[in-house]
């Protein structure tokens, strides 16, 4: 658990399972409580992780082996780490982060079969002893995640190209952090309208609140 002064809070799943709708909605929500909040994402969130995610998700480069994909992930985590998400959580702020290093985990880990044990070691290496304090996993049969990702306007990129029994050993890898880490990690059925999804991530937000 965070140390910090401020919270760290991140939100995970496949692609498709309502992130973009939701990250929003919480920081309203807590800065409508008087909290201030920093929004980041990841891969990305600094200059240089942004240009690193550009490399991550473009399908029409160079193919990267999974050793570039992962380490190019942490690459980028450690930037985002120094640059932005522990000076925040040092000045009181909290922290609102779509996906950190359980994508790691589950993708890398589950949708390209890398060892879970050298992801964490990297996540020790690269993060010391800071984890989030607060993971929402919105989680959502892979099929229907896919549809909402195709009726998007925007090209699928990279990772979004992959196909059905990639994201079903991401949705897997993503089940069993939860299971691993019950007291952080707070499942959602994203499959279900979005105020009851919402009212569950403020029923949880107020009992970190409190």
């Amino acid at each position: 658990m965070s140390t910090n002064k401020g919270k760290f809070i991140t939100l995970e799943g496949g692609e498709g399972v309502g992130k973009t709708t939701n990250v929003p909605f919480i920081r309203d929500y807590l800065e409508s409580r008087g909290i201030p909040v920093t929004v980041t994402r990841e891969p990305g969130g600094t200059l240089v992780a942004e240009k690193i995610r550009g490399l991550l998700l473009d399908k029409n480069s160079e193919d990267l082996t999974d050793q570039t994909e992962i380490l190019l992930m942490f690459a980028a985590r450690s930037q985002h780490l120094k640059k932005v998400i522990q000076p925040a959580l040092a000045q009181g702020q909290w922290v609102l982060c779509d996906r950190f290093t359980d994508a790691t985990y589950a993708y890398q880990g589950g949708g390209r079969g890398m060892s879970l044990a050298v992801i964490q070691w990297l996540e020790n290496f690269v993060q010391g002893d800071l984890r989030p304090d607060l993971t929402f996993l919105l989680d959502i049969p892979v099929e229907i995640g896919m549809s909402r990702a195709k009726n998007r306007s925007v090209e699928l990129d990279r990772f979004e190209s992959e196909h059905s029994q990639f994201f079903d050993r991401i949705r897997q890898v993503y089940l069993q952090q939860a299971q691993h880490y019950p007291a952080r990690i707070k499942v959602i059925n994203a499959d279900q309208p979005l105020e009851s999804v919402q009212e569950q991530l403020i029923e949880t937000l107020n009992k970190l609140l409190s």
